[in-house]
Formats: structure tokens, C-alpha cells, sequence
């Protein structure tokens, strides 16, 4: 996914197609034209190891990362989108002080809280010696979340696109990617609408979760 460009001009992003808090930085960057500043660099990172180039730029060793022109570097993904919807001059990703600020900000804390449980959630179930009371915990924030959601698409497919809805679509995108035996459409139908029409737009075609290393 790398992009032409010169260095004086490119930004460095820290990048995997497996991560969900990257897709979230690249779903942003194709919104708001920023893609083609970006020239991405495939890292692998991992909560029991370290990455010496990562942390060189990022000292919690994390993903997405990103390095500006200048030397610059910013992390998380939150800071990260909304840097990039500050490069442009059309309708904002984060919308401006009001209700509809608020708004999009909650809708991206729940997007963002349902995939660090799925994170965790994927996490906890490779450990050598399963921790059930904590899995069970996941499976119910994980259903109240998608139960939230549904309750909400409806507003979520006439409210201008926002941060909101980037994380929301990319969470349930990561659902589909990692946890597919939860069938999180079946009785849901509203939001599997909503995220089927969230799919097709072309910042998410471009930016699919690839299980590569």
C-alpha cells in the first residue's frame, strides 16, 4: 500500500493489515485525501515482544504510528484521524464544537471500546490456560455493544459520515475478520444494512483486512 511521493513531502505510518486500529487511520486517510501522502511500513508488534523500530518512534511499542515530515510522531489512532481531518478542507471527520461533535465522539468510543474487548478478547483465548470468567465478561460487552449499535443505525445511516462511524464500521469489519462464529447480523438487521452500505464505500474497499504478516 505504499504511495509515490518524496520524502520532504510523505508521511510514515507504522502499518499491518491485520490491525483494526490502523484500518481505522487508513479508512480516515482515503476520507479526508491523505492516502497518497502516506507511505506505510509493514511492522509486526505484539504485546509479549518489542519492535526496536517502533519504539524508536513510539515507546509503548504500538500500531498506528505515525511519522511526519518533519520528524514529528503521533499515536494513537484517535490523534492520528483526527490530524489527518485537520489537512483538509472538506466535511469533517470530527465535526466541530456542538451536539454533533459529541455525538460523533461517543459513537467512536463505543466503536473503539468494542475492539479493545475484541482485541483482548482474541488475546485471551490463545493463553496456555483459558480464563473463563473473563471470556464470558467479553461475550457480554461485546453483545451489548452490537445491541447498542443496532439501536442506533438508523441515525448512524442519516447522520453525516464522521469518526463515528469509521470506528463503528471497522469494528464490526474486525468482527467478520477474527470472530465470524458470532454471527453478529442475526437479529440485527438494521446495523448489518447500515454496515453493508458502509462497506461499499471506496475508503473501506481500499483498506480490507489482509491476514498476512
Amino acid at each position: 500500500m505504499s504511495s509515490p511521493g518524496g520524502p520532504a513531502t510523505m508521511m510514515v505510518l507504522h502499518w499491518s493489515s491485520r490491525s483494526p486500529f490502523v484500518r481505522k487511520v487508513m479508512v480516515a486517510a482515503h476520507e479526508t485525501g491523505q492516502a497518497g501522502r502516506i507511505r506505510t511500513e509493514r511492522v509486526v508488534v505484539s504485546a509479549r515482544t518489542t519492535n526496536a523500530a517502533v519504539m524508536r518512534d513510539n515507546p509503548l511499542g504500538k500500531i498506528p504510528t505515525l511519522r511526519l515530515p518533519d520528524g514529528t510522531v503521533l499515536y494513537d489512532s484517535a490523534v492520528i484521524c483526527e490530524y489527518l481531518d485537520s489537512l483538509h478542507d472538506g466535511p469533517k471527520l470530527f465535526p466541530p464544537a456542538g451536539t454533533a461533535r459529541w455525538t460523533a465522539l461517543r459513537r467512536h468510543a463505543l466503536g473503539n471500546g468494542l475492539l479493545d474487548n475484541l482485541v483482548l478478547w482474541r488475546g485471551a483465548r490463545e493463553w496456555p490456560h483459558r480464563v473463563a470468567d473473563l471470556e464470558a465478561a467479553l461475550e457480554a460487552k461485546t453483545k451489548a455493544a452490537l445491541d447498542a449499535m443496532e439501536a442506533e443505525a438508523e441515525a448512524l445511516a442519516a447522520d453525516p459520515f464522521s469518526i463515528g462511524q469509521i470506528a463503528i464500521g471497522v469494528a464490526l469489519a474486525y468482527l467478520d475478520f477474527r470472530f465470524a462464529a458470532l454471527e453478529w447480523r442475526a437479529g440485527r438487521p438494521a446495523l448489518a444494512a447500515w454496515h453493508e452500505a458502509f462497506s461499499a464505500r471506496p475508503s473501506v474497499q481500499a483498506t480490507a483486512f489482509l491476514d498476512v504478516t
